[in-house]
């Protein structure tokens, strides 16, 4: 089949073609609370926090709880989640990163120490002991929802050839960042991809030569260089599994990430509102370019003003120039007018477009913290109503043993009972050596032993005398 000519693959638009592009996200999980900024703004707070988001990955429960969130562990939509790198278990994943990057330089570190206080038994629970990060999580995404929006599965599931080809990508660029687990969500508008890995750091001088560094690996300078190569492998990608030769949208300064202002809300009103605005702006340029051709005119009449006979300070002037230079300042007000009022808009634009930016950052933090919280408190609904059926299948245990006790109980009425009658009133010998030879060997107790051969002694158990005689004592002291 012939491949559609460059014309046919671009957006048709305002009677004109134009390059198709996409917007491209490489985001970073990162602990904004740590920085000096944060920790000075906890300090003054009366809780002693921020509310900046914390994406990263601190601890073991941080790991489940990616785990929980990346593979969809709190509902049945599995089919719309695909690992392509690892296994279903990301905790175990970064685990076996941890033995197969960290094993031998540990065995090493523990034979040059002197003292076993020092050795390290498991570098995996060290290091979520510690303030470090023990896994770096990468989100990548392709296309906004507006390119996505009408692209049915079939096409949606190709992004798994090309997001296959950024994880390979990523291990050329990034070689000390160890992959644990890769998987795409096609649950939401956009397919994108989570990474889970482990950066390295070699030739450490204290402690093991070979340790977790996310600080030296992913630096501001370190973050532009990978995001700009990650950036032009995969729209490489995507045009050759696609077919197609779209563009990169020009990605946002100063971020690890591209944000697509189409998606923050009320833009596109604003932008129409621009555009509107953009043709008053042409409109005052036009007017400039006829002020500056005035101002030309209005110089010449002044130049060729004379004096007055009477007065050579005052200037003799024509009605005809008083009109043109009436009609020049009125033009200089409506220009000034048109043009402040459209810088006055420009600046509320770029006020606007950094405030949403900054709220869709905060928001789409706070929306993966909420899908956390979610996933906790589905757990833990889960281990309730587990706890719940233990306590019931406790229950029934306890009432199938109180039954057989109650039963055991009796049969032990009837035997010290029956011994009692033999050897106390029937004065039957044979009873009294198997009573004998119970009690030596410890089946029957004292207790049992003088029910069996005192004729006064009424056979009853002996937690029932206990409680007789406690409520004895109570019934005497009224």
């Amino acid at each position: 089949m012939a491949k559609p000519s460059p014309m046919l693959r671009r957006k048709f638009k305002g009677g004109a073609f134009m390059e198709q592009e996409l917007a491209y996200s490489f985001h970073l999980g990162s602990d904004k609370n740590k920085s000096k900024l944060a920790k000075k703004v906890a300090k003054e707070n009366l809780s002693g926090t921020t509310s900046l988001s914390n994406n990263a990955i601190q601890n073991a429960k941080d790991l489940s709880d990616v785990n929980k969130h990346n593979l969809r562990d709190y509902d049945n939509q599995r089919e719309l989640i695909r690992t392509i790198y690892g296994t279903n278990d990301i905790v175990n994943d970064v685990k076996q990163v941890y033995l197969d990057e960290f094993e031998k330089a540990r065995l090493e570190y523990n034979k040059k120490q002197t003292r076993e206080d020092r050795k390290i038994e498991d570098y995996f629970k060290k290091v979520c002991d510690s303030q470090n990060d023990i896994a770096c999580e990468i989100i990548i995404e392709l296309g906004d929802m507006d390119f996505w929006n009408d692209k049915d599965e079939r096409y949606r599931f190709k992004m798994v050839d090309v997001y296959n080809e950024q994880i390979k990508d990523l291990i050329k660029i990034v070689p000390d960042f160890k992959i644990a687990n890769a998987t795409i969500h096609f649950d939401e508008v956009s397919p994108h991809m989570h990474i889970v890995g482990v950066p390295v750091s070699y030739d450490c001088k204290r402690g093991m030569k070979k340790q977790v560094v996310k600080s030296k690996l992913f630096t501001k300078t370190t973050l532009k260089q990978i995001q700009d190569k990650m950036r032009n492998a995969c729209i490489k990608s995507f045009n050759k599994f696609y077919d197609m030769d779209f563009k990169l949208k020009e990605k946002q300064k100063g971020r690890n990430q591209d944000i697509n202002v189409n998606d923050m809300d009320n833009y596109r009103k604003i932008k129409k509102q621009l555009e509107q605005k953009e043709q008053k702006l042409d409109k005052a340029n036009r007017q400039t370019k006829i002020l500056d051709n005035e101002s030309t005119n209005i110089n010449e009449i002044l130049d060729n003003l004379k004096p007055t006979l009477m007065n050579k300070n005052n200037m003799v002037i024509s009605s005809e120039d008083v009109q043109k230079l009436k009609s020049y300042t009125n033009d200089v007000k409506d220009t000034t007018k048109t043009i402040r009022s459209v810088n006055d808009l420009n600046m509320a634009i770029k006020d606007f477009e950094h405030s949403t930016f900054e709220i869709s950052q905060e928001n789409r933090s706070l929306k993966y913290q909420l899908e956390l919280k979610d996933d906790e408190i589905s757990n833990l609904k889960n281990e309730i109503n587990r706890k719940e059926s233990i306590i019931d299948k406790l229950r029934a245990e306890k009432e199938s043993l109180k039954s057989q006790l109650q039963k055991f109980k009796g049969f032990w009425h009837s035997i010290m009972s029956h011994f009692h009658k033999r050897i106390c009133y029937d004065k039957d010998n044979n009873y009294k050596i198997v009573s004998d030879d119970l009690y030596k060997n410890g089946i029957f107790n004292d207790n049992d032993n003088e029910i069996a051969n005192n004729i006064y002694k009424k056979v009853t158990i002996l937690d029932e005398n206990k409680v007789e005689k406690n409520r004895k004592k109570k019934d005497t002291r009224f």
